[in-house]
């Protein structure tokens, strides 16, 4: 898994990125330690303090959840996006699918805030993670009403109703079929384009 800047992935370990100081106060060489999961410092370098651990957990957690996600998206067959509007009407769907998931984990909690081995008070991934999905609902959902998603692809609707109502009555002309008969074919033709 790629890692994100000098943060280490549950799958990854870094050196940790503090420097030691030299005579004079001056900054000297580079940590030679390992960081600290999900963290950029080693356990001399702060990586101990209770809410730099708290941190890095979620910072494990949300990768791990992430590399999963990936996973899963890796084994599927993943074509081309031929109509972007339809696309980002379904992926509305699914943050709000995934924003519903959470929600039911964070009902699930006893509490939403929790007291880690040094006495501090931290808040659970599972919240973190819900606050961001609420997040990415708003954007999304902004994006399809400043992009007034429902008028454009009732628009392209019209347009493809259009356009296969005027290949009926090509093909209908070419077979010789006029008069009430045709008019009787394209009505059938224009119900079947509605209800569909």
């Amino acid at each position: 898994m790629a890692s994100r800047g000098n943060l280490q992935t549950p799958t990854e370990t870094r050196r940790c990125t503090a420097h030691k100081k030299a005579p004079g106060g001056e900054k000297g060489p580079r940590c030679k330690s390992w960081a600290l999961k999900g963290q950029k410092v080693c356990r001399v370098h702060g990586g101990k303090a209770s809410q730099n651990l708290a941190a890095g957990e979620k910072r494990v957690a949300a990768e791990v959840l992430e590399e999963e996600t990936r996973r899963a998206l890796a084994i599927l067959d993943v074509g081309p996006v031929e109509n972007p509007l339809t696309a980002l009407s379904q992926l509305a769907g699914q943050v709000i699918a995934w924003k519903d998931a959470l929600a039911e984990r964070v009902n699930e909690l006893y509490r939403i805030r929790f007291t880690d081995d040094k006495g501090a008070e931290q808040l659970r991934s599972e919240v973190a993670l819900y606050e961001r999905a609420m997040d990415r609902c708003v954007n999304v959902l902004g994006t399809i009403g400043r992009l007034r998603i429902d008028e454009r692809l009732a628009a392209i609707s019209e347009q493809q109703a259009t356009v296969v109502i005027g290949a009926i009555e090509a093909a209908l002309t070419h077979a010789g079929i006029t008069g009430p008969e045709a008019t009787a074919a394209k009505g059938v033709a224009a119900r079947h384009l509605r209800s569909a």
